[in-house]
């Protein structure tokens, strides 16, 4: 299937902006996917899942989250981010987030690279005072998917997103109430916001050996899923729910997806 890609821009004052892709050559509105970003950005990564979505039969979109007004800040540039994420693959990942093991692995580095790759980590490993501004970001690129843009105005938008974006994933689907599912890989709701408002179905893949998330789930929402009801839910691991009631179905009929 031949794809139309393309960055455009969305939002009040269009100051947002964000990478989409969809069937070439089809007339009549699809359904939308919101493809939501790890800490690196809308990078060759989370551009191809959202080429597979559109492979698939969907309107797909990534928000440059970084992005405001046409450009990053410039700890956050395209080329600044793939350095860092080159260096960190040259130290442990033990030391990624160990600020002493890191700045002793960062001053090695040759003239001010160091220094450069350090505030972009930096940025990188601190987005979480970010979340409620990220939130309403892509609450606007739902709006702007079913109101606006032609390719998908009038259908139906759920949301899939890694890590970081697993969790703005989960809090979209608290502060839409109109879109159709979520996914997560990975990523969890911060505990400012409450699960009482989602209505949409939620699907969260975990590693069923990561201990970080299943010690999580005998104590607390995160990686977890609720099982009764929200004003009194109890967690079991999301790998438990594959073939469940709490799932999110992208289906296809002929041509066309739909979102149900």
């Amino acid at each position: 299937m031949s794809l139309h890609t393309e960055w455009i821009s969305y939002g009040d004052g269009r100051g947002y902006s964000g990478y989409a892709a969809r069937p070439e050559g089809v007339s009549e509105a699809l359904p939308a996917v919101i493809v939501l970003q790890e800490i690196w950005g809308v990078d060759g990564h989370i551009q191809d899942v959202t080429r597979r979505l559109a492979q698939a039969g969907y309107v797909a979109f990534a928000p440059d989250l970084f992005a405001v007004d046409g450009s990053r800040p410039e700890a956050l540039d395209v080329d600044r981010v793939d350095a860092a994420k080159s260096f960190l693959n040259t130290i442990p990942q033990t030391a990624w987030r160990n600020t002493e093991e890191r700045e002793a692995s960062l001053s090695r580095l040759p003239g001010d690279e160091g220094k450069r790759i350090g505030q972009t980590l930096e940025r990188l490993f601190n987005l979480g005072g970010s979340f409620s501004a990220f939130v309403e970001q892509i609450a606007e690129a739902a709006t702007f998917l079913r109101e606006s843009y032609e390719p998908s105005r009038g259908q139906g938008v759920a949301s899939i997103g890694f890590c970081l974006g697993g969790g703005l994933s989960a809090a979209l689907a608290a502060r839409d109430g109109q879109l159709r599912g979520a996914i997560m890989f990975y990523g969890s709701l911060p505990p400012s916001i409450s699960i009482e408002p989602i209505r949409a179905p939620i699907l969260g893949f975990y590693g069923e050996r990561d201990k970080r998330i299943t010690e999580a789930c005998r104590n607390s929402p995160p990686g977890c899923r609720p099982q009764a009801s929200r004003s009194n839910p109890t967690y079991i691991p999301m790998r438990r729910t594959l073939s469940s009631t709490i799932r999110v179905r992208l289906t296809m009929s002929g041509r066309r997806a739909t979102l149900s």
